[in-house]
């Protein structure tokens, strides 16, 4: 709203009769004499008073700012001072004893070297107990190098308040309007100005000068209410703030133009004359009625010839900076409220399902998803707090951690499954359902935390991971495509890994160490010194010495030589794309290369090191620290070489450090969902980010639901869930939901194989009751059992499809509660949305109020083989393990190396609860074969091969790709699901 639109809205328009002049004037700090009122860089408000009879007296003052007026001499107008000071050290001890580090702080951004204004400001923040700072400008400064600067004030968390001490011609609009409105003090930018139009003052400030002039005007001798004043040049947002106050207060207020025909018979029309503005105007005593006032909101002192005593005007400068400082506190104290944890204002998007459901991307498109900035501010972020990536994601900070410490986490909610078929059995789709019916029927504040897909499946078989019918994150299409670049994150930082490993072989093994030396420890400028991680090498070779040049020849030899063994380098290069044909490679065949030829392999990205790292750390500093301690090989001589070695890993926490943040989306219901990180679930641990879940429990409140996904069947993602990522977090989950379908249970119960791409034999489609009960006997029961294992109540989510019975739903629910689940409950979201997860809503609402004593399957201090033994024997029902030669081998390299505290990551089929993936329901009398060992240190697990995993699938031969394509008119996407 422009300021011509607020002063409109204010304006009186009647103007009122000429009141009579009266006799008996009485002069207020000046002698009989013209008053002339102009501007200076001091922005002092002076108020003055003018008589045709006597010499100067002290001024009147208010004793309490919005009451009657008592006249009183000048030590009275001191005492509003100093009441106001009070008032405002008051409210600086209350929002101090609540937040004892935080000191409110006044930027005074200035086009000139008077530091005048300072002097008064310091001193008034100094006695109430504020910070002060002070940016000074050249006077000839343009409004860019102005905005430069009150932008960096906009982002400065330690400044609360900002008041742009400048020339009128320099507070342009873009100016005022740059200035966040939270930070905008003086209430002089256009957002402030309406809200004090509006009568909202809970997010706006009074300009000080207005309060100060309505301070001034409360001392005088009569009553506010019924007094007509005259403001002269107001055109600015000061002029607006002070029509609004006067009318408020029932004055009468006229204004006119400084050059004004008529000025002298309005001046003698009025009780007060307020002149704004830089020019200069005379106003001579016989203009003003006896007893009326001026007040000027300009600076420049009358000249002496003028005969004006300086001392009585000395006091109304620190009134303006009083209410300046009461400002400062006022937004501390709403900044303060800000960081407090907020009651969400969730709105949910209305769903119309139909019947047939439509294809995925169909449903997807026909839902207008929220501006993810709306979104959002419903769940209780700050603006500060999200990074926006177009309309319908934005990356979320970290720091929303440290805001809400110490808000109590919600009740934490694991999606797992049963053994699932190659199809799937919809997990993703049931953590959607359950929190679509958490917040927009059961109007419970709830998360969904999902894994990010990678475009290998999206582009092969699978397709994408968004869900499905009436239970997607949307817009699907963002959401399984590119996202906001988490896996490219990796794929570069992956990359840059394999790259520092060849080129350091190369070099190593074509030069001396001397000319290493030189080139690892360069002279810039004739001055040699060691970057940071090169000095933390040397620290843990034991080299003390930070200076080049005196290091012996075997400690150089020592620095520069990490003699990686080519034949043991255990890193991989990756890419998002399923590419059979770089599961096998040979490197190093160009000329330049000098020979160094070595086999190595592509593996899909997110089987990276990295991946893994990105869903386990806890922040930045933690994610540098396992990024520098991931082992890349080994030395001829045994020893690990890590990222760190190689001076990389800072490097790739640069790369990183946007993909840490979260990526917040949304539901087809508007339900917000965090999707963050996509490790692999066989040789990584299948879970989205620690992070995610933690943010998530902290903007959900005590009360709310935050619900995640383990990857392929309990006996794996739930299992590493609890060893690996619960140990991780300290998070403790309070329900476990698991996901059956009858499909999956008749396969179990001995029904035929089931395969992608082919039609379901008839077993699948009609009813059959005994292979139902078989599949629920076996592993349904076990999978309950694994859950139990970890002492978490267990609810079983039968995902119900079209081919279904009613016999079969409810025998499933029926032996799933015989085989001790808490609750088993049907659930129809995909046709239906989150109304057809209302029961399971309500089941696990029910489960989370029973108390949960969690606790995980092994120690830390439990030797690596016997960690193996009890997951295959307690968890898969082996009856023991086997250890390979080479396994045992890398068993004992890692005890050697002090890895034998880290938990322990199964390679598995996820087909099967055994190693065989052909064995179905719940395999007994087998002997779990350990192939090889392997670790992710910085990852922080260790990985047995249970038979052979691969790490790079393949296209099959009608991949998702044929059916998917881009309208160039409308640039809509077809052919995803």
């Amino acid at each position: 709203m422009r300021l011509s639109t607020l002063r409109n809205a204010c304006r009186n328009v009647p103007i009122p009769s000429v009141h009579q002049p009266r006799t008996g004037v009485k002069v207020f700090g000046l002698a009989k004499r013209s008053l002339r009122l102009g501007h200076s860089s001091n922005s002092q408000l002076l108020f003055r008073a003018a008589s045709s009879i006597s010499g100067p007296t002290s001024a009147e003052a208010a004793l309490t700012f919005g009451k009657q007026p008592k006249k009183t001499d000048g030590p009275g107008y001191e005492n509003t001072i100093r009441e106001n000071v009070r008032r405002t050290k008051e409210e600086m001890v209350a929002l101090q004893r609540g937040h004892p580090a935080l000191k409110p702080m006044l930027a005074i951004i200035q086009a000139d070297e008077d530091d005048s204004l300072l002097e008064i400001n310091k001193k008034m923040a100094g006695k109430i107990g504020l910070n002060m700072t002070q940016i000074c400008l050249p006077r000839e400064c343009t409004e860019d190098e102005i905005i430069e600067e009150v932008l960096k004030l906009n982002e400065d968390p330690k400044v609360h308040g900002v008041y742009l001490h400048l020339p009128p011609v320099s507070l342009t609009s873009r100016v005022l309007n740059t200035l966040k409105p939270e930070k905008d003090v003086d209430g002089v930018s256009d957002l402030n100005v309406g809200r004090l139009v509006r009568g909202d003052m809970s997010q706006g400030f009074t300009p000080p000068l207005a309060n100060a002039v309505m301070e001034l005007l409360a001392r005088h001798d009569t009553p506010m209410a019924g007094r007509t004043v005259l403001v002269v040049g107001g055109e600015g947002p000061l002029g607006v703030a002070l029509q609004c106050l006067m009318q408020r207060r029932g004055m009468v207020v006229l204004n006119s133009q400084r050059s004004s025909e008529g000025l002298q018979k309005l001046v003698m029309q009025v009780d007060a004359v307020i002149l704004l503005g830089a020019a200069h105007t005379d106003v001579p005593p016989t203009w003003l009625r006896p007893g009326a006032a001026v007040i000027h909101c300009g600076s420049a002192l009358m000249t002496e010839d003028q005969g004006v005593e300086m001392s009585s005007l000395s006091g109304v400068g620190p009134l303006t900076a009083a209410f300046r400082m009461q400002n400062v506190v006022r937004s501390s104290s709403r900044w303060a409220q800000e960081q407090q944890y907020r009651p969400w204002t969730l709105r949910s998007l209305k769903l119309q399902p139909l019947s047939p459901v439509p294809s995925d991307i169909e449903i997807s498109r026909a839902q207008a998803p929220k501006p993810v900035d709306q979104l959002a501010q419903e769940i209780g972020l700050l603006k500060e707090e999200t990074e926006a990536y177009g309309r319908t994601k934005a990356k979320v900070r970290l720091s929303l951690l440290d805001r809400l410490r110490e808000q109590p986490d919600g009740k934490y909610v694991l999606v797992a499954g049963i053994t699932p078929t190659p199809l799937g059995e919809g997990k993703s789709t049931v953590v959607i359902g359950l929190v679509q019916a958490l917040s927009a029927h059961l109007k419970l504040n709830s998360f969904a935390c999902l894994r990010q897909p990678s475009q290998g499946p999206t582009f092969g078989v699978k397709g994408g991971a968004a869900g499905g019918g009436y239970a997607q994150v949307i817009p699907m299409e963002e959401f399984n495509l590119h996202l906001t670049g988490d896996i490219h994150a990796i794929t570069a930082a992956n990359n840059l890994v394999a790259a520092a490993i060849d080129a350091r072989i190369l070099h190593e093994a074509t030069q001396t160490d001397k000319a290493l030396y030189s080139r690892l420890v360069p002279s810039v400028n004739g001055v040699r010194r060691f970057s940071p991680i090169q000095i933390a090498r040397l620290r843990r070779l034991g080299i003390s010495e930070i200076d080049p040049s005196a290091l012996t020849p075997q400690e150089v030899t020592s620095f520069v030589r990490l003699d990686l063994d080519p034949a043991k380098v255990t890193w991989q290069r990756v890419v998002d794309t399923n590419d059979r044909f770089l599961r096998k490679i040979t490197v190093g065949q160009a000329s330049t290369e000098k020979g160094h030829v070595r086999e190595t392999q592509f593996d899909i990205a997110v089987a990276s090191e990295i991946m893994a790292i990105l869903a386990l750390t806890d922040g930045l500093r933690d994610m540098k620290t396992r990024l520098g301690r991931m082992v890349v090989g080994s030395s001829r001589s045994g020893q690990p070489v890590t990222a760190e070695d190689l001076g990389v890993s800072g490097a790739l926490a640069v790369l990183m450090k946007d993909a840490i943040k979260p990526t917040l989306m949304q539901t087809l219901e508007g339900s917000p969902v965090f999707v963050h990180a996509g490790p692999f679930a066989n040789i990584a641990h299948g879970n989205s980010s620690v992070l995610a879940d933690k943010l998530a429990l902290k903007l959900v409140g005590e009360e709310g639901f935050v619900v995640t996904e383990a990857g392929f069947g309990a006996d794996i993602g739930m299992e590493k869930f609890f060893n690996i990522k619960c140990r991780a977090s300290g998070l403790r989950p309070n329900v476990v939901v698991l996901v059956a379908t009858v499909r999956a249970l008749k396969m179990h119960g001995g029904g035929p194989n089931v395969s992608a791409g082919s039609p379901l034999p008839r077993e699948y489609i009609d009813e059959n009751m005994s292979l139902v009960a078989e599949g629920c006997s076996s592993n349904l029961r076990k999978q309950i059992q694994i859950a139990h294992l970890f002492g978490v109540p267990v609810v079983v989510a039968l995902n119900v499809f079209k081919t279904d019975t009613q016999a079969e739903i409810d025998l499933v629910c029926q032996m799933a509660k015989e085989s001790g689940a808490s609750d088993a409950v049907p659930c129809h979201h995909w046709a239906r949305g989150g109304r057809g997860s209302v029961e399971l809503a309500q089941a696990v609402k029910q489960a989370s109020s029973q108390p949960s004593h969690f606790q995980f399957l092994y120690s830390q201090e439990t030797p690596i083989v016997e960690k193996i033994r009890m997951i295959a024997q307690k968890v898969y029902g082996a009856d023991d393990i086997e250890l390979s030669p080479e396994a045992q081998a890398k068993i004992d390299y890692y005890n050697q190396q002090g890895y034998e505290k880290l938990p322990i990551c199964m390679a598995k089929t996820h087909l099967s609860l055994s190693h065989l993936p052909e064995k179905k329901g719940t395999p007994t009398g087998f002997t779990l074969p350990i192939r090889d060992i392997r670790a992710s240190i910085g990852a922080g697990f260790i990985y047995p091969l249970v038979g052979t995993m691969s790490t790079m699938p393949g296209l099959p031969t009608r991949p998702c790709f044929y059916d998917i394509d881009l309208d160039p008119v409308t640039e809509e996407i077809t052919g995803l699901f």
